[in-house]
């Protein structure tokens, strides 16, 4: 019988410390751009159609390797689900070697029957998880100053409207708002830029809806909001992603010309739209030294430097600029 118990302690033991916690975003009653339906978590292959309560999943690296450094990680989906294991617990892990402190982002989507405004519900989750790292950045040893955000697909096009547009849809009365959503870098793998010609239709279906108004294009076409205060961009893509036209990145990358928004464009021949940590053909593999390598450069693995500044005059001699 001690024994029996003994297993089973242990099994549940297991259990619990291999699994992530997860917060809720938002304090009970409180979630802004709510009917105030009561809805059930609907999964299946670990792919989320349908979220409950909106949340991060907390990935914590070592006190030993901690560079104080953050990312919170936007899974794909087209705004239809979530992908979370592939493109958000698997990218967390691969930033916790690093050093890296990872979040990743469960937010409503907008074909969710609770939400008022389609188009918001995302952003508003977005930007209140980028909040609620930054207030518990003491107690969870970050530096506000150090905290990215990663999107891959439609994940990328959420990730850059926190980059690229300042209007806070997050605000409910607490603690909490009066810190910065905005993040200090991005990582965007495959990404969603525009809701204009190259617009990947379902991402622009599920998050404008089936008659979007031009206001509407215009305004969620990240690449057209772009401005010198938008963060240091890392962005990989593939030639022939049949998915998403390459040609977002081009679109996006373009911007940051313009602006003088530091950042780094990988165009790699094959890979398709699927970009993950390990892939075939083996050349697009190099996404994630080259990543690491900028995160290097810009002093995000840097434990004692207080801001992700890039050294541009090094960088220049370098001839990558």
């Amino acid at each position: 019988m001690k024994t029996k118990a003994l297993i089973i302690f242990l099994f549940f033991f297991n259990i619990k410390i291999q699994s992530q916690e997860y917060l809720p975003l938002w304090p009970a009653g409180k979630m802004p751009n709510s009917k105030g339906l009561k809805l059930e978590l609907i999964e299946e292959r670990e792919r989320i159609t349908q979220v409950a309560q909106p949340g991060i999943y907390t990935f914590f690296t070592s006190k030993e390797e901690n560079t104080g450094s953050a990312v919170l990680i936007c899974p794909p989906g087209g705004y239809a689900k979530l992908t979370y294991a592939i493109a958000g617990f698997q990218f967390a892990k691969w930033l916790n070697t690093m050093g890296i402190n990872a979040f990743v982002l469960i937010h409503r989507l907008p074909t969710s029957p609770d939400l008022i405004e389609r188009e918001k519900g995302p952003i508003q989750d977005a930007q209140r998880a980028m909040k609620m790292i930054r207030s518990n950045a003491t107690a969870w040893d970050i530096n506000p100053s150090k905290i990215g955000v990663m999107g891959a697909s439609a994940g990328g096009h959420l990730a850059t409207t926190l980059g690229t547009h300042s209007e806070d849809y997050s605000i409910v009365n607490d603690a909490v708002d009066q810190f910065s959503f905005q993040p200090n870098f991005m990582i965007l793998i495959s990404p969603v830029i525009t809701m204009g010609k190259y617009a990947h239709q379902g991402s622009l279906n599920n998050f404008l809806g089936n008659k979007p108004t031009q206001q509407n294009i215009d305004y969620f076409s990240n690449e057209k909001h772009i401005s010198e205060s938008t963060p240091p961009t890392f962005i990989v893509v593939a030639q022939n992603d049949p998915v998403v036209n390459p040609i977002n990145s081009i679109l996006f990358y373009e911007g940051m010309l313009e602006h003088n928004v530091s950042g780094s464009l990988h165009v790699f021949l094959e890979g398709g739209h699927s970009i993950a940590l390990k892939n075939k053909p083996k050349s697009i593999n190099l996404w994630t030294n080259l990543c690491e390598e900028w995160f290097t450069d810009l002093s995000i693995l840097d434990k004692t430097s207080a801001t992700i500044t890039p050294n541009k005059s090094k960088l220049l001699k370098a001839g990558r600029f």
